[in-house]
């Protein structure tokens, strides 16, 4: 049996593809916590993010047969994510709205006020409102600053997953930064490099 932790990820797909099914299980080790994260971005839910990653892996093994091996399976996965946490925050807008005990906030300034309880309670009320800021764009801006400035994705890669240019993500950056500039107004200088660790566009 092949060490499957070692092979890339096309070689993985390929095994999955002939009836490897501790390939697949690999390839929903290596990128599960990517997408976890990517839905609980867009849904704001614990819950409902776990449950998107489930749904996610569950339809991509679903769909396998008929993946093409030119794309890239991370890439693939992405779009299928998006588009279930899009469903998911669509159906859940009118009840929930963006709190204290939101799980982005708490794990936001679990990283970033480095034990330091003051800090903590003023980037907690600082995050609550950016990520409502954030909650409140159109879902294409939204994906597109959760993929590119959360996720890391270059431009070409998160057009790609949302099916557009690279300039329309440029552009899409361009109009989300403008927005949620405006939920920190007055501006506050002093957290601005913090911030920049949430949202890396957010500062440029």
């Amino acid at each position: 049996m092949p060490d499957h932790s070692s092979l890339a990820p096309a070689v993985l797909v390929a095994h999955a593809q002939a009836g490897d099914q501790a390939a697949f299980a690999e390839l929903t080790r290596r990128y599960r916590p990517r997408i976890y994260a990517l839905a609980l971005h867009l849904t704001g839910d614990a819950h409902d993010a776990d449950d998107v990653a489930q749904e996610t892996f569950l339809r991509a093994y679903r769909k396998l047969p008929g993946f093409r091996a030119a794309a890239e399976f991370s890439t693939w996965t992405y779009r299928i994510a998006v588009n279930l946490s899009l469903n998911v925050q669509r159906a859940n807008r009118r009840r929930r709205t963006t709190g204290l005990d939101d799980p982005r906030v708490a794990l936001a300034v679990q990283v970033d006020a480095s034990g330091d309880p003051r800090r903590a309670a003023e980037l907690r009320q600082i995050y609550t409102r950016l990520l409502a800021a954030l909650d409140q764009l159109a879902a294409p801006l939204r994906s597109t600053v959760v993929l590119v400035a959360l996720q890391g994705l270059t431009h070409e890669q998160a057009g790609v997953v949302l099916g557009c240019p690279s300039g329309t993500i440029a552009w899409r950056l361009h109009e989300a930064r403008q927005k949620l500039a405006l939920a920190l107004e007055p501006p506050r200088p002093e957290v601005r490099s913090t911030l920049s660790q949430l949202i890396p566009m957010f500062s440029r």
